[in-house]
């Protein structure tokens, strides 16, 4: 008899494992995803690719904006035997995850117990890792605390941003879901505790965190760029202009001028003092423009050498306690 799951998902991160369970022996029974909400300039109400596809399979649909005992009532008469959980955006308590007979697990998109929270995907190119993952676990109520099942590692290449590590990730999680579900089915799996003595947290991000404070390294804020990019996006202003910055990497150059003056340009990118070493700003967008390489951004829009780009304090992201905000 193949097994009843329930999937719970909101971000298209988690399709590819959709498609790994529908094409499984397996039944998805309902599809839980966040309610309809207004997107784009013309703010339609529109609902999002989990959705979509969930109808377009003719899966169960529920949207319930606050999971209440009612809805829990709900879940308990799908009779599941396992909840699935990768970027729902809904907070599980006790009684949730005590409903289906096999567990609630979660698709985590970070090597726990490295960046429990929010924002893993851009912690890892933030803190400047060669590789990320993702970790399948059992859910408890302690966030991002519970035992791990496995983890898909991929590598970090060297213009890796977070859009791009996402669908690493998004593509690495049908392999880990593949080679576990049966086990954890069946209540086979083998959980292993987290490493308390390696764990750090993220926070949910806002637009305010896209600023540069130049007297940071350059590894440091080309990996803030990168890490943020597509959202929320770090912008610097030149001459009172808004410029998006959408991929940098670092030189170990040394110049004597202060942090944040703009050099000379290097047929690559705009490049910046630093307070150690040279940023270089490799993709950048002006309002309502496209996204340009380095070179043809500049002859359109060139930036004086010797202009110095205000700073900014960086709100902290990453850290070894738990953040608010």
């Amino acid at each position: 008899m193949p097994g009843r799951i329930v999937f719970m998902g909101s971000d298209p991160i988690a399709l590819p494992v959709l498609e790994l369970l529908a094409r499984s022996s397996e039944e998805v029974v309902a599809v839980y995803t966040q309610p309809d909400r207004a997107v784009g300039r013309g703010q339609r109400i529109q609902p999002n690719p989990i959705k979509r596809w969930a109808c377009d399979q003719g899966i169960e649909i529920r949207q319930p904006p606050h999971l209440t005992e009612d809805e829990r009532n709900s879940l308990e008469g799908l009779g599941a035997d396992l909840v699935l959980v990768m970027a729902y955006g809904h907070l599980l308590d006790q009684d949730w995850l005590d409903t289906p007979r096999g567990g609630v697990f979660n698709l985590h998109t970070s090597l726990l117990p490295r960046y429990r929270g929010a924002s893993p995907i851009q912690a890892t190119l933030l803190e400047g890792d060669t590789e990320g993952g993702v970790t399948l676990m059992r859910l408890v109520l302690a966030l991002d605390a519970g035992p791990l099942v496995d983890c898909e590692k991929v590598g970090i290449g060297p213009n890796e941003t977070a859009g791009s590590l996402e669908e690493k990730l998004s593509r690495a999680s049908v392999p880990l879901v593949a080679r576990n579900l049966d086990a954890v089915l069946r209540g086979e799996a083998r959980l292993e505790p987290q490493d308390k003595t390696r764990v750090s947290y993220t926070r949910k991000l806002h637009k305010s965190d896209g600023v540069l404070d130049f007297s940071e390294s350059a590894v440091i804020l080309a990996g803030r760029i990168n890490g943020l990019f597509p959202w929320p996006g770090v912008a610097v202003q030149v001459i009172g202009v808004p410029i998006r910055c959408a991929l940098a990497d670092h030189r170990p150059d040394t110049v004597d001028v202060s942090a944040g003056t703009v050099l000379e340009p290097d047929g690559v990118g705009l490049r910046i003092a630093t307070g150690s070493g040279v940023l270089r700003i490799r993709r950048l967008q002006r309002p309502g423009g496209r996204i340009l390489d380095g070179p043809e951004f500049l002859r359109g829009f060139p930036v004086v050498p010797g202009t110095v780009l205000e700073s900014h304090p960086m709100p902290r992201l990453v850290a070894n306690e738990v953040l608010r905000g």
